[in-house]
């Protein structure tokens, strides 16, 4: 996998220069992508002793992506979430939303894969709650991180918040990780299990 983890380093490298260029808003682009100048180095640190599959480290190349695209314009400006917006007929643009799906999907893959190889759980109903809640407790982090920046910076707070005047954004964000938990396990949890028997 070490070639894979290479794609991303150099994915993530082209993304961060592309999205870091002239972002909207130089702090909000900072604490966007710090998840992925967290992830990165960790996912070196741990290469050898605890290789992920090439699913867990393709949807953590993804998702680094994402980070990436909301910190250069912002999540509640990214041109592609207007086009859906206006096509959807939606109060808002949508990519902060995504955002959140998007923290549940890939999480809940690598979630799996570690409490699988190190926790000594198996496939099942067990593992699917317990997977779910972990995301639903990264969720439940993150808007703590945030609510942590709202109070330190005031207004400045807003772009990062990405709430767009919607007093139930914090809500809907936790719901869109548990959906996009969901959806995750459901579509990718056999290719999951092949994938980590071939390892």
């Amino acid at each position: 996998m070490r070639g894979m983890l290479w794609a991303v380093t150099l994915l993530w490298a082209a993304g961060l220069l592309a999205s870091g260029w002239a972002p909207y808003d130089r702090a909000t682009w900072w604490m966007e992508v710090a998840p992925a100048l967290i992830v990165l180095p960790l996912l070196w640190l741990t290469d050898k002793r605890i290789p992920l599959t090439g699913l867990a480290l393709g949807l953590i190349g993804t998702h680094g992506l994402v980070l990436m695209l909301g910190g250069a314009y912002t999540y509640a400006r990214v041109p592609v979430g207007f086009e859906a917006q206006h096509w959807l007929g939606l109060a808002r643009n949508p990519y902060d939303r995504f955002g959140h799906l998007m923290q549940g999907f890939v999480p809940a893959i690598v979630i799996r894969e570690l409490l699988i190889r190190l926790g000594g759980l198996r496939p099942g109903a067990l593992l699917t709650v317990l997977v779910v809640a972990c995301c639903l407790a990264v969720s439940a982090g993150y808007e703590l991180i945030e609510f942590g920046a709202a109070q330190a910076l005031g207004q400045g707070a807003d772009a990062f918040l990405g709430t767009q005047g919607d007093p139930w954004d914090t809500q809907w964000d936790m719901l869109m990780c548990v959906i996009g938990a969901a959806i995750s396990l459901a579509l990718l949890s056999r290719l999951h299990d092949r994938q980590l028997q071939s390892m």
